[in-house]
C-alpha cells in the first residue's frame, strides 16, 4: 500500500462522521479478540471430549441463540439506537468468554457458545447499520472495504499471538488454549468502556416511532417490496451456510486430517487477513465503479480455488496458499453487505438487518449439525465439497436473479 493510497484513506476517514470513525476502531479491536480463538475453538471443544458430530451439535445449539435475537436486534437498534445495542452486546461477549475459560468438559461449552453467539449476533447485526446510516451511497462500498481493511490489521497479528500463547501453555490442548479465553474476557470489558465513553448516535431515531408502528408492520413493508428482497434472503442464507460450516470444521480438518500444528493454524489465519488488508480498498473502489456483482464474482472465484487447494494440499506450503486465498471470502462478504444496504430504504435498515440476521441464524443452527453428519457418515473431505457446492449455487443465484444495485434507486 503506497503513500498516496494511505493519504487517500486517511482523508476519507477524516471527512466521515465520528460514529463511523469510532466504530472502525471498535470493530478492529473486536476482530483482534475474536480472532484469538477462532482457529482453535473447535479443537478446544473436541479436546474437552466432544466428537465431530457433538461439535456440530454444540455449534447448532449456540446458533439457536443468534436466531432468537436476530429479528428484534435491528428493530431495537432503530428504536433505541445503535449505541444501546453495542453496550448490551459487548459485556455479554465477555461473559460468554468467561464461561469458556471456566469450562471443564464439552457440555459446559454449550452455554458458553450460546451466550457468545447471541451477543456477537447483536454486535454484528448493528455494526453494518453504522455504514448504512453514516456513509453516502456513492462511496459506501469503498467505506465498508476500508473499514474491513483497517480492521484486518489486528487479524493478521492475533492468530500468531495465540499460537505463541498456546505453545507457552502446552500446545493444542484445552489447557494450552484456555488462556486465550481469559484474554478475550478482559478485552471485551475494555471494549465496553470504549463504547461507553466515545460512541454516540447522531441520527434522530425516534420520530418514526411517534405512531407506535409495530415491529411486524416494518417486516411487512420490507417483504412486500418484491422478488429482489426474497431472493437476497435466500442468497444470504446460502452464504451463511458456507461460512458457518467452514468456521466449525476447518480448524478440525487442518489439525486431524492435514496434521497442522498451532503455528500452521495461526499462519493460515494470519495470511487470510492479508488479502482484505491489501485489496480491500481497491475492491471497494472497483465495486463502486463496475458494480457489486462483478466484484463478488471475482472474489468468490479465488475462494473456490482455496477450497480445492485445501482438499488436495500435500504440505503446509499449499495450506498457506489456500489460507491466503481464503481471504477473498472476506472481500466478497463485505461487498455482499453493500448490496444488502441498498435493497431497502435507510429508514428500514434496522428491521431489514434483523430479517437477514434471522436467516443467518437459522443456518447457524442447521449448518454445523449438517456438517457434523457429513463428516461422520461420509468423511471430512465431503464437508468441503459441500461448501464448494454451496458457493457455486449462490453465485448462480446472484448471476441469474439479482439486479446490480450500484445505481439502483430504492424508494
Amino acid at each position: 500500500m503506497n503513500v498516496r493510497v494511505v493519504e487517500k484513506a486517511v482523508s476519507f476517514v477524516k471527512r466521515q462522521k465520528k460514529p463511523f470513525r469510532v466504530n472502525m476502531f471498535r470493530v478492529s479491536l473486536q476482530n483482534f479478540f475474536v480472532s484469538l480463538t477462532r482457529q482453535y475453538q473447535p479443537i478446544y471443544i473436541v479436546g474437552l471430549g466432544a466428537d465431530p458430530l457433538q461439535l456440530g451439535l454444540v455449534n447448532s445449539i449456540g446458533g439457536i441463540a443468534s436466531t432468537a435475537i436476530s429479528m428484534p436486534t435491528g428493530w431495537l437498534a432503530d428504536k433505541y439506537g445503535i449505541r444501546s445495542l453495542f453496550l448490551l452486546g459487548t459485556p455479554l461477549v465477555a461473559f460468554g468468554c468467561l464461561i469458556f475459560a471456566l469450562s471443564s468438559d464439552w457440555l459446559m461449552t454449550i452455554p458458553a457458545l450460546f451466550v457468545t453467539l447471541l451477543s456477537l449476533q447483536i454486535l454484528n447485526t448493528v455494526c453494518p447499520m453504522v455504514c448504512g446510516n453514516y456513509l453516502e451511497m456513492k462511496e459506501r462500498a469503498t467505506g465498508m472495504q476500508l473499514c474491513d481493511t483497517i480492521s484486518a490489521i489486528p487479524g493478521v497479528v492475533s492468530p500468531m499471538v495465540s499460537a505463541v500463547i498456546i505453545t507457552w501453555f502446552g500446545g493444542l490442548t484445552p489447557e494450552g488454549i484456555r488462556p486465550l479465553y481469559w484474554l478475550q474476557t478482559i478485552g471485551f470489558l475494555l471494549l465496553f468502556l470504549l463504547v461507553l465513553r466515545h460512541y454516540r448516535d447522531t441520527i434522530e431515531r425516534k420520530a418514526r416511532f411517534k405512531d407506535e408502528k409495530k415491529f411486524v408492520g416494518d417486516i411487512r413493508q420490507i417483504l412486500v417490496r418484491g422478488k429482489n428482497v426474497k431472493r437476497w434472503i435466500l442468497y444470504r442464507a446460502l452464504s451463511s451456510t458456507s461460512w458457518f460450516v467452514s468456521l466449525t470444521y476447518l480448524p478440525l480438518f487442518l489439525a486431524d486430517v492435514k496434521g497442522a500444528d498451532q503455528f500452521v493454524l495461526g499462519e493460515m489465519a494470519a495470511v487470510s487477513m492479508i488479502v482484505p488488508l491489501i485489496l480491500g480498498i481497491p475492491v471497494g473502489i472497483l465495486a463502486d465503479t463496475i458494480g457489486r456483482k462483478k466484484a463478488i464474482y471475482m472474489a468468490t472465484s479465488f475462494y473456490l480455488i482455496s477450497i480445492l487447494l485445501l482438499i488436495y494440499a500435500p504440505n503446509s506450503t499449499i495450506l498457506l496458499i489456500s489460507g491466503f486465498l481464503q481471504g477473498f471470502l472476506t472481500l466478497g462478504l463485505v461487498t455482499q453487505e453493500t448490496i444488502s444496504q441498498e435493497l431497502v430504504p435507510t429508514s428500514l435498515l434496522g428491521t431489514w438487518w434483523g430479517i437477514l440476521s434471522l436467516s443467518s441464524g437459522v443456518v447457524s443452527v442447521l449448518g454445523p449439525i449438517l456438517g457434523g453428519f457429513i463428516w461422520s457418515f461420509l468423511g471430512p473431505v465431503y464437508v468441503f465439497l459441500f461448501i464448494l457446492l454451496i458457493e457455486v449455487s449462490k453465485v448462480d443465484l446472484l448471476w441469474l436473479s439479482m439486479p446490480e444495485t450500484l445505481k439502483m434507486k430504492v424508494k
